[in-house]
């Protein structure tokens, strides 16, 4: 069969600090490449709707795919779907990915039978019994995973090993487009898929059903190896949870030689638990880290089931800083935060060196929150469900939210862009700008463009045509088992020694097995 996978458009975050490769979409195809079909990958981060539509006209695929991550993309994806059937009526048009897998009966209801499933789950198996139950004619409820117009297929399957998957990269045209932060170009790996943990305002252990699996360090040293790019992110939610993992990818990597820089995400827990593995990997060439601190108190920490002290946090970020490690770091904005609270906020910024990025809670689809959450939401348009608007109702007139917000985020421009930036970066601009890589320079430069009060008001007032479904019920006490996309198997979905489990445990509040 002839397979087009398209990945939707960039959000409001991505247009400045990163544009990562979809290596999710690459796996699918590498998938479907395996299984024989002829697959070609269309990145809409990078290119243009037009150019979907004229690589449409050309192949006439017999199938498309998107990939559906965010909330916000899913307007776009159902516009498109739309179009290309009136363009291709006896194309399949299926969708699948994250988001997708959590409002996958919204998406078909509002894409009025344009979409002939949503895969729920993980895609590299399912996509493969997709094509072959087109390919022979059944139902598509057949295929596990598959939620259609006609009814549901049984429910979603893991791929049996990590070790199975290349991601097809050579299928993307435009490689040299991909980056973040000072990474650029930059390409995407993982080591591990899933997250033991279960933060209250996280769907990553909900779509695996709180499992963490691993891949052998011979298969992750392979595929290293072939990436072309100098700098390379691992996609991994918690990076090196696992010390004995997490060192034998290490050691593995030294004995090849292989030179590369590095950016990861971890927990302070974890950082401060596994020492000797951030220290060893600082040799390989781990350059950034982002740490998702979320609160700077310990009432924000136990809203957000983050079982971990401020004194904690900032240990660890003292012993990164003690690495010579760059670290970024996250909090979230509640819309019921005052003036005083975000200028408490921005004092604490300037008084650190580390990058400091805001978000702003929202709830959704696969989080607990999206069921505990209280408070009524004040709009349910997936566009602004980015984590850079507002979807709750906020104590400051939403236009002064919008001015506090900015006003907090743009420390991080004053910091950490603009001249600033590019002075204690000269040396790196320029390589990147000789070697005609401009991804980071332009960067730099792009922050009022983007953030900005006035257009976010403007984003509330666009016309709404896809709206989300309604959350549950409001209640305190959730079923976690009714959150999972795949079925929650316990300890032995849990690929890592006793002590580590041991030590998850101790560092989570919830109560799900």
């Amino acid at each position: 069969m002839n397979l087009l996978l398209v990945h939707p458009s960039p959000l409001m975050y991505t247009k400045i600090y990163l544009r990562l490769e979809p290596l999710g979409l690459e796996l699918v195809a590498a998938a479907a490449l395996r299984a024989g079909h002829r697959v070609t990958l269309l990145d809409l981060q990078v290119e243009s709707h037009d150019q979907l539509f004229d690589l449409l006209n050309d192949q006439k695929p017999d199938a498309v795919g998107f990939s559906c991550n965010y909330l916000a993309n899913v307007p776009e994806i159902i516009d498109l779907v739309r179009a290309i059937k009136r363009q291709l009526p006896n194309t399949v048009v299926f969708v699948g990915g994250h988001s997708a897998s959590f409002v996958a009966q919204a998406m078909l209801d509002d894409a009025a039978g344009d979409i002939d499933c949503v895969l729920r789950g993980e895609g590299e198996g399912a996509v493969m019994a997709l094509l072959e139950a087109i390919e022979q004619h059944r139902p598509l409820t057949e295929v596990p995973g598959a939620l259609a117009p006609m009814g549901e297929g049984p429910p979603p399957q893991m791929i049996e090993s990590l070790n199975d998957l290349r991601p097809a990269r050579h299928l993307l045209r435009h490689r040299r487009k991909y980056f973040i932060g000072v990474l650029d170009p930059c390409a995407s790996i993982e080591f591990t898929r899933g997250c033991p943990w279960d933060c209250s305002f996280c769907s990553a252990w909900t779509f695996y059903g709180r499992s963490y699996r691993t891949a052998a360090p011979e298969m992750i040293v392979e595929d290293l190896a072939s990436i072309q790019e100098p700098g390379v992110f691992i996609v991994d939610d918690v990076a090196f949870i696992h010390a004995k993992h997490g060192l034998a990818i290490g050691e593995a990597i030294a004995r090849r030689g292989i030179k590369k820089q590095y950016y990861l995400e971890t927990r302070g827990d974890v950082l401060l638990r596994n020492k000797e593995v951030f220290q060893f990997w600082k040799t390989l060439g781990l350059a950034y880290m982002f740490i998702g601190i979320e609160a700077i108190d310990e009432e924000g920490l136990t809203h957000y089931r983050k079982r971990i002290s401020m004194g904690k946090n900032f240990e660890a970020l003292e012993f990164a800083r003690s690495l010579g490690i760059t670290v970024a770091i996250n909090l979230i904005a509640d819309p019921g935060w005052d003036r005083r609270r975000f200028e408490v906020v921005r004092q604490w910024c300037l008084d650190i060196p580390e990058i400091v990025n805001i978000s702003v809670n929202t709830p959704y689809p696969g989080t607990e929150t999206w069921h505990t959450e209280g408070r009524c939401l004040t709009t349910r348009d997936y566009r602004l469900f980015d984590i850079q608007h507002a979807v709750l109702p906020t104590f400051l007139p939403l236009p002064e939210f919008y001015e506090e917000l900015v006003k907090t985020q743009q420390i991080l421009n004053q910091k950490h862009l603009g001249w600033t930036a590019l002075k204690s970066t000269a040396r790196i601009a320029a390589g990147h700008l000789l070697r005609g890589q401009t991804n980071f320079v332009k960067m730099l430069w792009k922050f009022s463009s983007v953030y900005d009060p006035a257009l976010q008001m403007a984003d509330h007032a666009r016309p709404i045509q896809y709206q989300m479904p309604l959350p549950p019920d409001h209640t305190s006490d959730v079923n976690a088992q009714l959150l999972y996309i795949h079925r929650a198997e316990g300890r032995k979905s849990r690929l890592y020694d006793d002590a580590t489990e041991h030590f998850v445990n101790r560092t989570r509040s919830g109560t799900t097995g």
